[in-house]
């Protein structure tokens, strides 16, 4: 099957118009790697999967700091969070670069129809919902913010957690009526119309889908999907925290599983992956589109996500914010007309600081003048996905004081294809070193009495965290780093 949708990908590209190419921009909030193409054997994406058989799917992509939106400003300004000074959910990056030039605003200067639908800078989710969030106006000509059923019938969402608001808590709704009524189907209505509408100029859109964030809410079709007996927990060793320093966790999410039951988690589980079946559908639904109006052949396809997300790993964690390889690792698809790694896999360890200039490289647009850009074109891995790649990923989070901290904690973490280490307060809060060949799930701190070797890979891993950031990365008003 994957080679048959590879042909039919090239047949596509060797048709097209040579002008230059589109941009179909594909933000998913809050999504995991819990896709079939990514390995999961329960959730059902047959239409990303699609995408990744015929395009190049990277394995081991993370993020620069697994919160909305932080996230989301160094995706679209090039910089890491240190460079924005951007670590939570309520400064704009434009107060520390006002000058900047962003991803989509670089495109507009050469000469692309830029617009955006939904949610691609942050957003307080569902409270925004049908406004214009915390966008930045410079970045698009056109925006489109649709608002629909999921916002009328909010009073219908169940919240597991009452004390808290549902933006926050395990809380959803196997919702009635069909896609088209949902607000992510809307944006994938959207997207759609002004593909074609703009299809005689270059164009990028920039289509941001609200789920799979909390609330989980999707037609009730898709819970039906997954029969709540087929719903599992992840496994973890009963001792699993014993050796996790307290800054690792979350403040909003202290106590494993939020002191819930495990059927009520099942079903915040079995929620999450109907959410991510209701987006899965959109993203076909955009897909086919650009093949029926013969697009396909000449549009770049970037699919990406603002971080990481747990859903119970390590005996109870669920959402954001940690440093752990379920919150920093985040699914990235790139399909390239025409790459000669379409349809396979990269295991080089890329960031998402490396957005940006990738797709300014494969638009052969100029680079931006106004900032030098953090990240490294892959375009190198979409000609040869295991190509050699000297490349590591930094990804932080900043932790606010409460009853666990006394003062703001930072935490940072650097990935490499075999290890993650991650400091907290410089260490003074606790470090953490995970062998990723033998404990992927990172079950087992090395850095907890650490043996000779143990002691050496973390002298290594902390100069090369201090070489790739400096001259890049300007000192934090929370830690200097020093990994």
């Amino acid at each position: 099957m994957h080679m048959i949708t590879r042909l039919l990908f090239l047949a596509c590209t060797l048709t097209s118009a040579a002008k230059q190419p589109n941009v179909l921009f594909i933000a998913v909030d809050d999504l995991a790697a819990s896709l079939g193409c990514y390995g999961n054997l329960v959730v059902k994406t047959p239409h990303i999967d699609r995408l990744a058989a015929q395009g190049v799917r990277f394995d081991r992509a993370y993020n620069q700091l697994p919160l909305c939106n932080p996230s989301r400003a160094s995706i679209m300004t090039g910089l890491r969070p240190d460079q924005i000074k951007v670590y939570d959910l309520d400064e704009h990056f434009r107060t520390a670069v006002p000058d900047a030039i962003t991803l989509s605003q670089h495109f507009i200067q050469n000469g692309y129809d830029v617009s955006r639908v939904g949610k691609i800078y942050h957003y307080n989710v569902p409270a925004s919902i049908g406004t214009d969030g915390f966008d930045d106006k410079p970045s698009w000509q056109r925006v489109i913010n649709p608002i629909g059923r999921d916002k009328t019938d909010e009073h219908l969402v169940f919240n597991a957690e009452p004390h808290r608001k549902i933006s926050g808590a395990l809380s959803w709704l196997a919702a009635d009526g069909n896609d088209e009524e949902q607000t992510d189907g809307m944006i994938a209505t959207e997207a759609i119309k002004l593909m074609i509408e703009k299809r005689d100029e270059p164009f990028f859109v920039a289509a941001g889908f609200f789920r799979p964030h909390t609330p989980f809410v999707a037609p009730k079709k898709y819970f039906e999907l997954y029969p709540l007996d087929t719903i599992r927990l992840p496994y973890a060793p009963k001792d699993d925290r014993d050796d996790i320093p307290t800054a690792a966790f979350a403040h909003n999410n202290p106590v494993p599983h939020y002191n819930l039951d495990k059927l009520t988690c099942r079903k915040a589980l079995q929620a999450y992956y109907a959410c991510v079946s209701f987006i899965d559908t959109q993203v076909g639904r955009m897909l086919d589109a650009l093949e029926k109006n013969g697009l396909a052949g000449n549009t770049i396809v970037v699919f990406w996500s603002d971080h990481g997300y747990h859903l119970g790993e390590h005996n109870g964690i669920w959402q954001k914010r940690t440093l752990f390889e379920q919150g920093a690792r985040t699914p990235l698809i790139i399909r390239s007309p025409g790459a000669k790694g379409n349809g396979l896999a990269s295991p080089r360890v890329v960031e998402f600081v490396d957005i940006y200039p990738t797709l300014v490289d494969l638009a052969k647009l100029p680079q931006p003048k106004a900032q030098e850009l953090a990240g490294q074109s892959l375009t190198p891995l979409l000609t040869n996905p295991i190509a050699r790649w000297d490349s590591s990923a930094i990804t932080q989070i900043l932790r606010p004081a409460d009853k666990r901290l006394k003062t703001p904690v930072m935490g940072r973490s650097i990935k490499t294809e075999r290890w993650r280490y991650s400091e907290w307060n410089e260490g003074k809060e606790g470090v953490e070193l995970y062998d990723h060949a033998a404990d992927p799930m990172e079950f087992n701190n090395l850095a907890i009495n650490p043996d000779a070797e143990a002691k050496a890979i973390i002298s290594k891993l902390r100069k090369q965290f201090q070489s790739k950031a400096s001259g890049k990365v300007p000192s934090s008003p929370f830690n200097q780093p020093r990994l």
